[in-house]
């Protein structure tokens, strides 16, 4: 576990993850509402090199927003909430939005609420669990590339 007792230590965790990503990474957040996901997206983005004056916004409605390297982004990154499709075809629904697509393209995937679509995203990825009472981070990877970030994320503690 990853102790995030203020915003600075998420932050810190946004910056190691922002050292470590790579092209084609997987990383599932899950956390209760207002529990820090799209903060710490955000500072990761900041971390990538995406200036301010860019909003990264949740993407709650939008279901994604995509952060180019014509962002600045040093990786591509799709950010997805895939809130509300939690409960219908998701397989189908991953299929439309092309998030497998935009993974086997390069793009670094970085989804809320997306426990469920993990296999179907292609695994080998994070999950990345943030829970608030006490703040703390809980990292798991699965598969060779999952594992080696989860661990350069835990030797950060």
């Amino acid at each position: 576990m990853i102790a995030l007792p203020t915003r600075r230590a998420t932050v810190r965790l946004a910056h190691t993850l922002a050292r470590e990503l790579q092209p084609g990474d997987l990383i599932v957040l899950t956390g209760g509402l207002g529990a820090g996901k799209t903060f710490l997206v955000r500072a990761l983005l900041r971390a990538l090199g995406v200036p301010a004056e860019i909003a990264v916004p949740s993407p709650t409605f939008t279901l994604m927003n995509e952060y180019g390297r014509d962002t600045g982004a040093r990786v591509p990154i799709v950010h997805a909430d895939l809130y509300r499709l939690l409960g219908g075809d998701l397989d189908e629904e991953l299929s439309e939005l092309g998030l497998r697509a935009r993974r086997g393209e390069g793009w670094a995937l970085i989804v809320e609420w997306g426990e469920d679509a993990y296999r179907a995203l292609g695994g080998d990825g994070v999950r990345l669990s943030i829970d608030t009472h006490p703040r703390v981070a809980k990292v798991v990877g699965e598969g060779p590339r999952g594992l080696a970030l989860a661990s350069a994320l835990s030797d950060e503690k």
